[in-house]
Formats: structure tokens, sequence, C-alpha cells
């Protein structure tokens, strides 16, 4: 039986947890950075914990 392959722009874009969640970057903080205030841009740079309801799907993209 061959291995399964991740899918590799998955694998960009989240990371496993040791707890098997997966965390990613927050969506809009790559450009027109100008007219969100201070607040908005320091909370979009922490990662995000993803969504249960998602785990299923991203367990198939990234099986290891």
């Amino acid at each position: 039986m061959p291995k399964i392959k991740s899918h590799r722009g998955a694998a960009k874009r989240f990371k496993k947890t040791a707890t098997e969640k997966f965390k990613a970057r927050h969506a809009f903080h790559s450009h027109l950075l100008g007219k969100k205030t201070s607040r908005r841009k320091r909370r979009l740079r922490k990662a995000i914990i993803i969504e249960s309801s998602d785990f299923r799907k991203l367990r198939r993209l990234l099986p290891y």
C-alpha cells in the first residue's frame, strides 16, 4: 500500500498542534493595511485554531 500524500497547498497554510488541532494565520493581514486600525492589525498577527467542524476535511488533506 503506498503512502498517502499530503495536500501541499494545505501543508503550507495549516500546522498540526500537539493535541491534533490545526492552527492557521488570519486572513486580511497581507496588504491594504493603512485603512485598518492598529488594534485590528495586532489581533490579526496571532494564529487561529481551526473550528472543529473543519477538522475532518483537514485530517484528510494532512494525514501526517
